[in-house]
């Protein structure tokens, strides 16, 4: 079985569904990453042949990354991931716009969104603004259009939601916000791997949209690598001090490895992403499909088609999210329970409880994410475990 194009050599062979927490390393990835490890370590600012080689590998890699979001190479800052490159677009942003003390957001961003906006709060008194969700986890644009103020900094409004898949209309949201000089950043780590997106032009997203984060893992790269896409006339605060590697905005000896494998999961997953995401919804809708209606007592979170391709997530009232999650990894299928970075915290998932959903039922949710198209087998052989572990975990 394979999955992600992974070929699973374990005791128990796992249908592998859990790609929003980390996609499967992808080969061609893999092979940058040795290619440059047997060229031999240098450090990209050292002046020596061995530094430029590495140099060299570390700009294509930059300008690979850039083009498959119709970037410029002096847009992008290579971080060690997400959560590093949200941190820096917020604090770094606010932090060098003078035009205010007021931020707005959402309460199912990703902990480094809401935490770094919290941060800004606590440390330097900007005020927070939280716009509402719906039950689908959307937020109205008029909300948004209601909450910008003279004193705005900044809004930022995750494209897509990890725990419900749930896409946010952000062209409307960006360009009302834009409009009014108000600088708008999204956390793109969810969607890039999945939905055609462009950083330039009138593509989607939209040209109002000043910052962008996309990581790696979520592509099939290495883990701890990130990229932070922002215009580069905009002023930004570093927020790691040191040599002044990527242009100032942030230092540290770049990963050139894990930089040649990121770009290398990009530009493969990237190339022909428009069909993929087509296979990718139709497997999706097959298993929404055929889990409401198998699985007593199942509700689909996120909206129905307004979702991410390979994204399907539900709460089984009277069963423990966790539990089912254990009873189907023992199975062989491996899922989540909602976001990976809120692993291992007690109580209900913050996204849910802010879209409406009761505290108790909250608790029983459940996420299957995928990289690749499912086959009909794969479907059947899924909803049949669920259907089981869930009459089991009644009994």
């Amino acid at each position: 079985m394979r999955t992600g194009g992974q070929t699973k050599e374990s005791a128990v062979a796992h249908e592998y569904l859990d790609a929003a927490a980390t996609a499967p390393l992808r080969a061609e990835a893999r092979a940058a990453m040795l290619a440059v490890f047997d060229a031999g370590a240098a450090n990209p600012s050292s002046v020596h042949a061995p530094g430029n080689r590495a140099k060299r590998s570390l700009e294509e890699s930059r300008f690979r990354i850039a083009a498959a979001f119709n970037a410029r190479p002096a847009d992008l800052v290579l971080t060690s991931g997400g959560t590093e490159a949200n941190n820096l677009a917020i604090i770094g942003l606010a932090l060098a716009t003078p035009r205010g003390r007021h931020l707005v957001t959402t309460p199912i961003e990703h902990p480094s969104v809401l935490e770094s906006c919290r941060y800004l709060e606590r440390v330097f008194g900007f005020e927070l603004t939280l716009l509402p969700v719906n039950f689908d986890g959307r937020v109205d644009p008029a909300d948004a259009a209601a909450a910008l103020r003279p004193d705005t900094t900044l809004i930022s409004v995750g494209l897509a939601n990890a725990e419900v898949g749930t896409v946010q209309p952000l062209p409307e949201i960006a360009a009302h916000a834009a409009s009014l000089g108000v600088l708008v950043h999204t956390d793109a780590v969810q969607a890039a791997s999945s939905l055609p997106l462009s950083f330039a032009g009138e593509s989607w997203p939209g040209p109002d949209i000043h910052a962008m984060t996309v990581a790696s893992h979520k592509f099939g790269g290495p883990q701890g690598m990130g990229a932070l896409f922002v215009r580069r006339h905009l002023p930004l605060e570093a927020i790691l001090h040191g040599g002044g590697q990527e242009g100032g905005a942030r230092s540290g000896t770049e990963n050139v490895a894990g930089a040649a494998g990121f770009a290398a999961a990009v530009s493969a997953t990237c190339t022909g992403v428009g069909t993929r995401a087509l296979e990718l919804i139709r497997s999706r809708d097959a298993l929404i499909d055929r889990v409401l209606a198998e699985v007593p007592g199942s509700r689909l979170t996120g909206h129905r088609s307004e979702r991410l391709p390979g994204h399907a997530s539900f709460v089984v009232a009277g069963v423990s999210g966790e539990s089912l999650l254990i009873a189907l990894d023992a199975t062989g299928i491996a899922v989540s329970s909602g976001s990976a970075c809120a692993a291992g915290m007690d109580g209900p998932s913050p996204a849910l409880l802010a879209m409406g959903v009761d505290p108790a039922l909250a608790q029983t949710a459940i996420r299957f994410t995928f990289a690749e198209a499912l086959s009909e087998e794969a479907v059947e052989r899924i909803v049949r475990a669920l259907r089981s572990e869930v009459q089991a975990a009644r009994r």
